[in-house]
């Protein structure tokens, strides 16, 4: 039984318990003789007009103006580093995105957005049920665009379907070669797009075009023009159904209380075409015309008033259809409309005969023929629940503190690794030294002079490989910009001062310019007797 089944408020509760079982049996039944896979059947969706389209186009616009404008933006971070804004440079093992700039070591900030990114989509999708299907996937967006290239060279629903059954002639062949062929622009646009996210882009390209960038440049390419041209050419809603998993595990996430795309059948059934001579022989009917508008405009080829269903991506396409169409017929609108299950149940209950069970729309109007007081509609105070401040509050805490330790992190950092064979040496005058490999990292992109010193050592003394200074406690290291720089460190502490065992001491970094710090906390092997 699909989530909008209503229970009517009746006192004979054997009957509906009856009746509820027969529904349960007959979608049973119903949901066995449906295939686990079904071939592609063509779908002409219509042009829908109204805000729900106009907001997907706004945010078509936005989400592909962003993926394919993006690598172009400059930024400027001094001689020393790209000036390309986002940029993912694996050569040197680094994440830029404008200010930011991410190492290998920090990846875990990626993952914190990574984590972000699914709370988020928890979060919408508790309250707004899958309108990142709708709205804001990629899927989604290109099968738009490229329905958007198929309207434009074919015409709109009805056009293409009499083209799609039109024997073939030139002016068909030349109308789906100029479909297919503006398809693989966009699907070439859109690999080439991806590449400069891993380059400089204004070289890249050049290189490209050229044809001296890397093999793995043209072989990306080729990869995502395909998938672009397949899954959004060809495949379309197919994707959706079969290969995306997330339209089985959203249901996990839906709530009685969260917003989904609804035929609202309390104020739509009986349907009829032909609805004053159905009440002139005083036949019930309801609001829904059954003109099939919702049908023609869903890129998914489903119909919404056979309940909620897994194709159905939230677009809310058809309640434009729907509102326009009752527009025209003087009713109100919102028979198709985002509701909540609660809403649902509360308005089916008013609506239902209690001695039939049947549908009666007229039980949810007063005399003057408007809305009954008892009938719920849309209220904001639903998005503002105990599980969706959860979601809130999660994900603002995520947020918070990766923004503080982003702010709060320091761009100097010291890595230590002692020598194993051997762990000590002892010299011809006593003393004990061992060997170390320091690695001091700066991690911004301007060269600056670190001063590493060894504390906690009593007497011990440094000397460091490839530096003209004498041994010490202290030395000042140049460091290139966005660079690790390697060391060979010997200490050495005289016969006297050595303690037998391990003996643990620092290493500390310094930038007495900026007085960041850092310190690696060591152990100092001796002899044991």
């Amino acid at each position: 039984m699909n989530e909008h089944t209503a229970v009517p408020e009746t006192s004979d509760k054997n009957a509906v318990v009856e009746r509820l079982d027969v529904e349960a049996v007959n979608v049973g039944a119903k949901q066995k003789a449906q295939p686990l896979y079904a071939a592609r059947k063509q779908i002409f969706p219509k042009r829908a007009e109204g805000n729900f389209r106009k907001l997907k186009w706004i945010i078509m616009l936005i989400t592909l103006g962003i993926y394919y404008v993006t690598p172009w933006i400059r930024w400027d971070r001094g001689e020393h580093a790209p000036d390309q804004a986002i940029l993912i440079d694996m050569a040197n093992r680094r994440f830029y995105a404008f200010f930011v700039e991410i190492w290998p070591q920090e990846f875990f900030y990626v993952a914190g957005l990574l984590v972000m990114a699914g709370v988020g989509l928890f979060l919408v999708t508790s309250i707004v049920g899958r309108a990142w299907c709708g709205y804001t996937c990629p899927q989604t967006v290109w099968t738009d665009l490229f329905v958007a290239v198929e309207r434009f060279w074919q015409g709109d629903r009805n056009a293409r379907m009499r083209l799609s059954n039109a024997p073939w002639s030139f002016e068909k062949v030349r109308k789906i070669v100029a479909t297919h062929a503006t398809f693989l622009v966009i699907s070439v646009a859109t690999g080439g797009a991806w590449i400069f996210y891993f380059a400089d882009a204004p070289t890249l390209l050049r290189d490209f075009v050229t044809f001296q960038a890397p093999f793995v440049a043209y072989s990306t390419v080729a990869v995502l023009t395909a998938t672009t041209y397949v899954f959004g050419g060809l495949m379309r809603e197919q994707v959706c159904i079969y290969m995306c998993p997330w339209p089985r595990i959203q249901a996990a996430m839906l709530d009685e209380d969260s917003l989904v795309v609804t035929y609202n059948d309390w104020r739509g059934e009986p349907r009829s075409r032909h609805a004053k001579k159905a009440v002139a022989e005083g036949k019930v009917v309801g609001d829904c015309v059954d003109c099939n508008a919702c049908v023609a405009v869903c890129p998914m080829g489903i119909d919404i008033r056979d309940g909620q269903q897994l194709e159905c991506i939230t677009c809310a396409l058809c309640i434009d259809a729907c509102d326009n169409i009752m527009d025209k017929t003087g009713r109100e609108r919102g028979l198709i409309s985002y509701a909540t299950l609660h809403e649902y149940n509360h308005n089916m209950a008013i609506a239902t005969d209690p001695e039939t069970g049947a549908i009666d729309p007229s039980r949810v109007r007063d005399a003057d023929g408007k809305f009954d007081d008892r009938v719920r509609h849309f209220n904001w105070k639903i998005i503002f629940r105990v599980r969706s401040l959860i979601y809130i509050g999660a994900w603002a805490l995520i947020g918070v503190v990766m923004l503080y330790a982003l702010l709060s992190r320091d761009r100097l950092e010291v890595n230590v690794q002692h020598d194993r064979n051997p762990v000590f040496v002892t010299l011809s005058d006593g003393s004990i030294r061992n060997g170390f490999t320091v690695k001091l990292l700066n991690m911004i992109p301007e060269p600056r002079v670190i001063f590493l010193s060894l504390e906690g050592l009593p007497g011990a003394t440094m000397s460091i490989n490839g530096l003209d200074q004498p041994d010490g406690v202290s030395f000042a290291i140049p460091v290139e910009p966005d660079k690790l720089r390697s060391l060979r460190v010997f200490v050495s502490q005289p016969t006297q001062f050595v303690t037998e065992g391990q003996t643990g001491f620092h290493f500390i970094a310094e930038d007495k310019r900026s007085f960041e710090s850092d310190t690696y906390d060591a152990v100092f092997e001796a002899p044991e007797e």
